[in-house]
């Protein structure tokens, strides 16, 4: 290729990558203009996987992570979540590419007004969330200025128009929905001495309605700050790509180490997700949240903490997650907005063209010399839009099937989990020779990405190999080895990594402390 025809190549890859930070910008930060504006409601991202942890096989985690890049010292009022949104975890389970159960989380912070005496005997509020130390005991008498609560919520059908049952609940005997209290975000060492003994104080066994009748077949949940999952090199790939995708794995350091993330994390008996309700059939899921279409800020704020503004009418979606880099790396930075409104039943006529003609490869070619695979690309629609076959497509979705294409994770729950120790972080695509599935390949891992997605699973190197043609057979050996260099967990390079994923609930590790020093200011 002539140097005339490469520098418009290589200034529309630079376009892209600034823009969308090419691939992996921890799976979906800050990915689409109007997004960026509304933080609290950013969806990062979404894990589906059969539950790993002894004795809970046969169960499905769902992870929804929010609020990306939140630095652990973020105070002084630091991450709650937004009590006038709508956040979502939807299951598609008969692949027409509608929900057929979601459930929907709900918060709500109460002020406590914690005031002191000043020295004259006047009582005046505090400017902070906390006054005192506090732990695994706390109660709303406590320490704590804010309470922030949740509840959740299972819809069956349509997420607007479906039968509402009540609530999840600890003991749903009464009918009664339970409010859960939510830890509050690692304040430091000082005020939250315990922090892993606090947090697992928020983990709840929960009755959900329609599914669980008894204690052997209670789910369970939990809300709170964690520690950042993801691990990429931010900084190198906002910078024109600055490293060699066709180097060596584990060469770059991982700069989410430091950062934290809130998780909304529900393990449900995967019985209640399947369509035939024997835990064995494919299911689809994805996370959105939602703000109300109206919103009128108060030029004139009173003492209430939640008085600057009011919010009402329908809920309008603005965010929207599943397979992970869709809107970094596959919709064109026009339509990011668009994808984060819409609905997966759509998906086949608003977005198409993005999958089979993609444009990453062509400017990984612009800079890299990576050959680009040939158009249209019918194995990524089976990566994005239909499930992989003999891996995690529903029968409707094969040749000639009566199934909707649409975006979303797809999860075959007939296919065991892994145990952590062997979990493969390439996922399933070991499992590819060649274009072909070979289950007895080493490395073969069928129970990890894009069959569902497990926190151990690295997704940037799985999607660039894909893109790049590594499931269609006779692809160039390039594609067999592309990746984004960041350490891998359980890598030595670099302090802080993000290693040692959780082999029990709530799987992600808890989050960093905004001040690592312990009650006397010493550092720990």
């Amino acid at each position: 290729m002539k140097i005339r025809k490469i520098a418009p190549l290589i200034a529309a890859g630079t376009a892209l990558f600034a823009a969308t930070g090419i691939t992996a910008h921890a799976s979906s930060h800050r990915e689409a203009p109007f997004i960026t504006e509304q933080p609290k409601v950013d969806g990062t991202d979404w894990y589906m996987f059969r539950s790993y942890e002894t004795g809970r096989a046969s169960f499905t985690t769902l992870i929804a992570n929010y609020q990306p890049f939140q630095d652990a010292y973020g105070g002084p009022n630091y991450f709650f979540m937004d009590p006038d949104a709508l956040y979502e975890m939807h299951i598609d389970n008969n692949a027409d590419a509608k929900e057929d159960l979601t459930f929907q989380f709900r918060f709500k912070n109460t002020l406590q007004d914690i005031k002191v005496d000043t020295g004259d005997g006047q009582m005046v509020s505090v400017p902070l969330i906390n006054v005192a130390p506090f732990g695994p005991g706390i109660t709303t008498a406590s320490p704590l200025n804010i309470v922030e609560t949740y509840t959740v919520r299972a819809v069956r059908g349509d997420r607007r128009s479906g039968f509402g049952t009540s609530g999840l609940a600890t003991n749903s005997t009464d009918g009664t929905t339970t409010t859960f209290n939510k830890p509050a975000d690692n304040i430091g060492n000082k005020s939250i001495p315990d922090y892993p003994g606090y947090a697992t104080n928020h983990i709840f066994n929960v009755n959900i309605p329609g599914c669980t009748t008894d204690a052997a077949t209670q789910g369970k949940v939990f809300v709170g700050q964690r520690k950042e999952p993801f691990y990429v090199n931010v900084g190198e790939i906002f910078d024109l790509v600055n490293l060699n995708p066709l180097g060596a794995r584990n060469s770059e350091p991982n700069t989410l180490f430091d950062k934290n993330v809130t998780a909304l994390i529900l393990e449900v008996p995967t019985t209640c997700l399947t369509a035939n309700g024997d835990g064995s059939g494919i299911i689809g899921g994805w996370q959105t949240a939602s703000l109300r279409q109206g919103r009128l800020l108060n030029p004139a704020p009173g003492s209430d903490n939640n008085s600057a503004s009011r919010e009402g009418g329908a809920y309008a979606q603005v965010s929207r997650l599943s397979m992970p880099l869709v809107n970094e790396v596959v919709i064109g930075v026009k339509d990011k907005d668009k994808f984060n409104a819409s609905k997966p039943k759509n998906d086949a006529t608003n977005f198409l063209t993005y999958v089979t003609n993609p444009t990453l490869p062509v400017l990984i070619n612009a800079l890299y010399g990576v050959p680009v695979p040939a158009v249209p690309r019918n194995d990524l629609v089976t990566v994005f839009l239909t499930g992989v076959p003999n891996v995690n497509q529903p029968p409707g979705l094969a040749a000639g099937g009566t199934g909707t294409p649409s975006e979303m994770m797809r999860l075959n729950t007939g296919i065991a989990p892994t145990a952590a120790a062997a979990q493969n972080d390439l996922g399933a695509l070991g499992c590819f020779v060649n274009g072909t599935l070979i289950l007895t390949n080493p490395g073969c891992d069928p129970a990890g990405f894009p069959n569902g997605r497990r926190p151990i699973d690295d997704v940037t190197d799985i999607t660039l190999r894909a893109a790049e043609g590594v499931l269609i057979a006779g692809h160039n050996a390039a594609a067999d080895t592309v990746n984004d260099g960041t350490q891998l967990p359980g890598a030595a390079i670099g302090a802080g990594a993000s290693t040692d994923f959780g082999v029990a609930f709530p799987y992600l590790n808890n989050p960093i402390p905004g001040s690592p020093n312990g009650p006397n200011g010493v550092s720990e």
